[in-house]
C-alpha cells in the first residue's frame, strides 16, 4: 500500500491514508508529505477527500476489515473504491510485467529481480511488499532511459485471489505451501487459483517455478508458455559449490547453457539463494549480461525483516525475520543453525492470524523446535477477530520441549533480562517489529557492546 501512496505521489498527486499503527514506515511516508490518520473514523478523512467524488480514488487492501467505517463511508457515498490488486493491474496492463507470486519468498525474489534491472539501467519500476536495504524504500524506479520500455515488477498476492488481476509477460512461483485456508477453504482450491494465474500468462510468456511445483498446475492448451524450473539442488537450474565465507555466502549458477561462478550473496540463508536461482534466471531471460547480474548480487544488502542482522557482536547475534508461515520458519531456522552450529538459538515468535494458527499449530510447532528455546507471544489478529479456543497455546502444546515459554510482549523485556543469550532470533509479521528496538537496547546495555 505505501509503496501505490508513493508511486501515485511521484505522479503529482494528494494522498491521504489511515493504518491502524503508527510504525517507523508511516513516519516516513508523513516526512515525505503523505497525510495519515490512525483513528478508524470518519471525522479523520481531510475533506479535500470528501469531495470530488468521481475523481477521488480510494484504494484499500483486503486486510482491511468489511466493517471499517472509513472505507464504508466510501463505499456508502459511492467514491471510487478499488482493491490494491485491481490498481496493480491498472498500472502494470500497458507495460512488460514480472510477477512473482508463491505463499513465501515473493518479497525476496522480486527485489532481487528490481535490484538486477535498476543495475542493468533499464527503465524499470518494482512495487515490494519489504523495505529494500538498498534503496530504503518499497518503490523502486529507474525510469531515464529514452527508448527503453518500463518494465514493472509486482508481488502477486495469492490471499483473497487478488493475483487474478495481472497479466504478466513473466511469472515467477516460489512455493505452494498451504496457506489463507480461511480464504480457499482446501489446498486445492488454492492450487486452482494458482493455475488461473499461470494461463493469466500473455502468449509466449515465460513461466519460472519450482521444481514439481508445475506438477500442481493445470495448463491452458495453445499458450506456448515457456517453462524453466528451477531449484537449490538437482535440477537443470541450480546452485552448486554453496559456501560461508566469513559474512557472506557465496555459489555457482549452473544452466543446461550457462554457469556463473563464485557469486557473492550477503544475505544470509540457503532459502535466499534459491530465490536468486528465480531471479538470475529471470535477469537472463531479459538479456542482462551475467557479469551485472553477478554484481548485482554482490551489492544486494536484503530487505528489512528478511534475516536482517539487528546485532552481530562477539557477546551476542541478534536476528529479526518476518517469516509467518510453518515452511518460511523451517527455512529460517535452518539456515540460523546451518551459519552458527555451535550456538544456542533462542526463538522468539508470534503468530500472525487465528486462522493460521488453528490450521496449522502442529507445523509451526515441529519448525520451532529447531530452536533451542522457544518464547511464543499472544497472536496477532490482523484482519480477524478472535476464534474461541485459538490462542498460542494451541502450538505452546504441540512443543517437544521443555525449553518453552509463553510471555505478552508487555513482559518480554524483563524475562530477557535474566536469561544468558547466546543467539536469539524473532519472528513473525504482525506488530513484533516494535520489539527489535528495545531487545537491542537490552543486549546492548546486558553485554555492554559498543554502539
Amino acid at each position: 500500500m505505501s509503496a501505490l501512496a508513493r508511486w501515485f505521489q511521484r505522479k503529482g498527486k494528494m494522498i491521504a491514508g489511515y493504518d491502524r499503527t503508527r510504525t517507523k514506515l508511516c513516519e516516513e511516508l508523513e516526512n515525505e508529505g503523505i497525510i495519515i490518520s490512525y483513528e478508524d473514523n470518519v471525522n479523520a478523512i481531510p475533506l479535500e477527500f470528501k469531495t470530488n467524488i468521481t475523481s477521488n480514488l480510494i484504494i484499500y487492501t483486503p486486510a482491511i476489515p468489511a466493517d471499517q467505517k472509513i472505507i464504508s463511508y466510501f463505499r456508502m457515498h459511492r467514491f471510487m473504491v478499488k482493491k490494491r490488486a485491481e490498481v496493480l493491474g491498472e498500472i502494470t496492463k500497458d507495460h512488460f510485467t514480472i510477477a512473482v507470486a508463491g505463499t513465501h519468498g515473493k518479497t525476496t525474489t522480486s527485489s532481487l529481480i528490481a535490484h538486477i534491472l535498476n543495475d542493468a539501467d533499464t527503465n524499470m519500476v518494482a512495487f515490494l511488499g519489504g523495505i529494500a536495504t538498498n534503496y530504503q524504500s518499497n518503490l523502486i524506479i529507474n525510469d531515464n532511459k529514452d527508448g527503453d520500455p518500463l518494465r514493472v515488477i509486482v508481488e502477486a498476492d495469492e490471499y483473497d485471489r487478488s493475483f487474478l488481476t495481472l497479466k504478466p509477460d513473466i511469472a515467477v512461483i516460489t512455493a505452494l505451501d498451504p496457506d489463507h485456508l480461511d480464504i480457499y477453504g482446501n489446498e486445492a482450491e488454492m492450487k486452482t487459483s494458482y493455475s488461473k494465474f499461470v494461463n493469466n500468462i500473455k502468449p509466449e510468456g515465460f513461466l519460472i517455478i519450482k521444481k514439481k511445483l508445475s506438477n500442481d498446475i493445470d495448463f491452458e492448451s495453445g499458450k506456448n508458455l515457456k517453462i524453466k524450473e528451477y531449484s537449490l539442488y538437482n535440477n537443470p537450474v541450480r546452485a552448486e559449490g554453496i559456501r560461508l565465507e566469513k559474512e557472506e555466502m557465496r555459489f555457482n549458477y549452473v544452466s543446461p547453457n550457462l554457469i556463473i561462478e563464485n557469486i557473492p550473496f550477503a544475505f544470509p540463508g540457503y532459502h535466499n539463494i534459491e530465490n536468486a536461482i528465480a531471479a538470475i534466471t529471470v535477469g537472463l531471460i531479459l538479456g542482462i549480461n551475467s557479469d551485472i547480474i553477478k554484481l548485482a548480487l554482490s551489492t544486494f544488502r536484503g530487505i528489512k525483516r528478511r534475516f536482517e542482522y539487528i546485532l552481530y557482536a562477539d557477546q551476542v547475534i541478534y536476528i529479526d525475520d518476518y517469516a509467518h508461515h510453518p515452511e518460511e520458519i523451517k527455512a529460517f531456522l535452518h539456515s540460523v543453525r546451518s551459519i552458527f552450529p555451535d550456538h544456542r538459538i533462542t526463538a522468539v515468535f508470534q503468530p500472525h492470524l487465528f486462522t493460521r494458527t488453528r490450521d496449522f499449530s502442529k507445523d509451526f510447532a515441529e519448525s520451532l523446535e529447531l530452536a533451542d528455546e522457544i518464547i511464543l507471544l499472544d497472536i496477532y489478529p490482523a484482519r480477524e477477530n478472535p476464534i474461541p479456543g485459538v490462542t498460542s497455546e494451541l502450538i505452546f502444546k504441540e512443543l517437544n520441549t521443555p525449553y518453552k515459554q509463553m510471555l505478552t510482549m508487555e513482559n518480554l523485556i524483563d524475562h530477557l533480562k535474566d536469561k544468558n543469550i547466546d543467539v536469539i532470533v524473532t519472528i513473525g509479521a504482525g506488530d513484533i517489529d516494535q520489539m527489535v528496538i528495545p531487545i537491542k537496547k537490552l543486549l546492548v546495555d546486558k553485554y555492554e557492546i559498543s554502539a
